[in-house]
């Protein structure tokens, strides 16, 4: 019978495959434009690409180590290799994770936090792809539902009802700590709404800011 894994050869065994499932994805992603350009012998111009990748690399390239940082001590090895190859974190992996482990009287950065928040944002990845392949066959008779002017407000407020119920169970559970970025960030939102776009550089921001704040009620034994 076979002895199960330690977890540090767990780890061992996450990093070796997800740095692969990573290259891979990347390969693949750039498959279909590299063919279609053999296929056609229509290559790009290099000047053109590179003005457009000067146009989003900046932001997408700084968003995109951010989150790294961010979001990886959050979700663990397993769960951060799945997210960054699946995508839509903000909105649905990270806080599947979360809510996963909260559910499971588990922490972050822990190996049972580590089990849970891989298996979370697998079946979360799962469920997408199905939902979206039955979108994608149901297309022409959800369309006349989808764009009627009843269903806008539910597409308008589907993020502000995720974190919204997310953002009550953690404020809940500490509202001295939750109050300081819960008011600094209400506060630049609705003085400088175009922050909307840039959330993912406001995360670490509050992340710093909490920490901080957590620190000084810490020192004064309030928390």
């Amino acid at each position: 019978m076979k002895q199960p894994l330690s977890f540090p050869e767990y780890e061992r065994s996450v990093h070796r495959w997800g740095r692969f499932s990573i290259v891979l994805g990347l390969l693949i992603m750039l498959a279909v434009p590299t063919a279609v350009s053999v296929y056609y012998d229509a290559w790009p111009p290099l000047t053109p690409v590179l003005k457009g990748l000067l146009g989003v690399l900046p932001v997408f390239g700084t968003v995109g180590v951010i989150e790294a940082f961010t979001f990886a001590p959050m979700l663990g090895s397993g769960g951060s290799y799945l997210s960054f190859i699946t995508g839509n974190l903000t909105a649905l992996k990270v806080p599947c994770a979360l809510n996963a482990m909260e559910s499971a009287g588990v922490k972050p950065a822990t190996p049972e936090g580590e089990v849970i928040s891989t298996i979370a944002v697998a079946a979360s990845a799962i469920t997408t792809t199905i939902v979206l392949a039955l979108g994608v066959l149901l297309l022409g008779q959800l369309t006349p539902l989808i764009t009627s002017p009843l269903m806008q407000p539910v597409f308008g407020n589907i993020l502000p009802a995720l974190f919204g119920a997310l953002a009550v169970v953690y404020i809940a559970k500490n509202p001295r700590l939750a109050i300081t970025p819960l008011v600094l960030m209400t506060t630049l939102f609705l003085l400088m709404p175009s922050l909307a776009s840039s959330v993912g550089v406001l995360v670490p921001v509050g992340a710093l800011v909490t920490i901080g704040a957590a620190r000084i009620l810490y020192q004064k034994k309030l928390i």
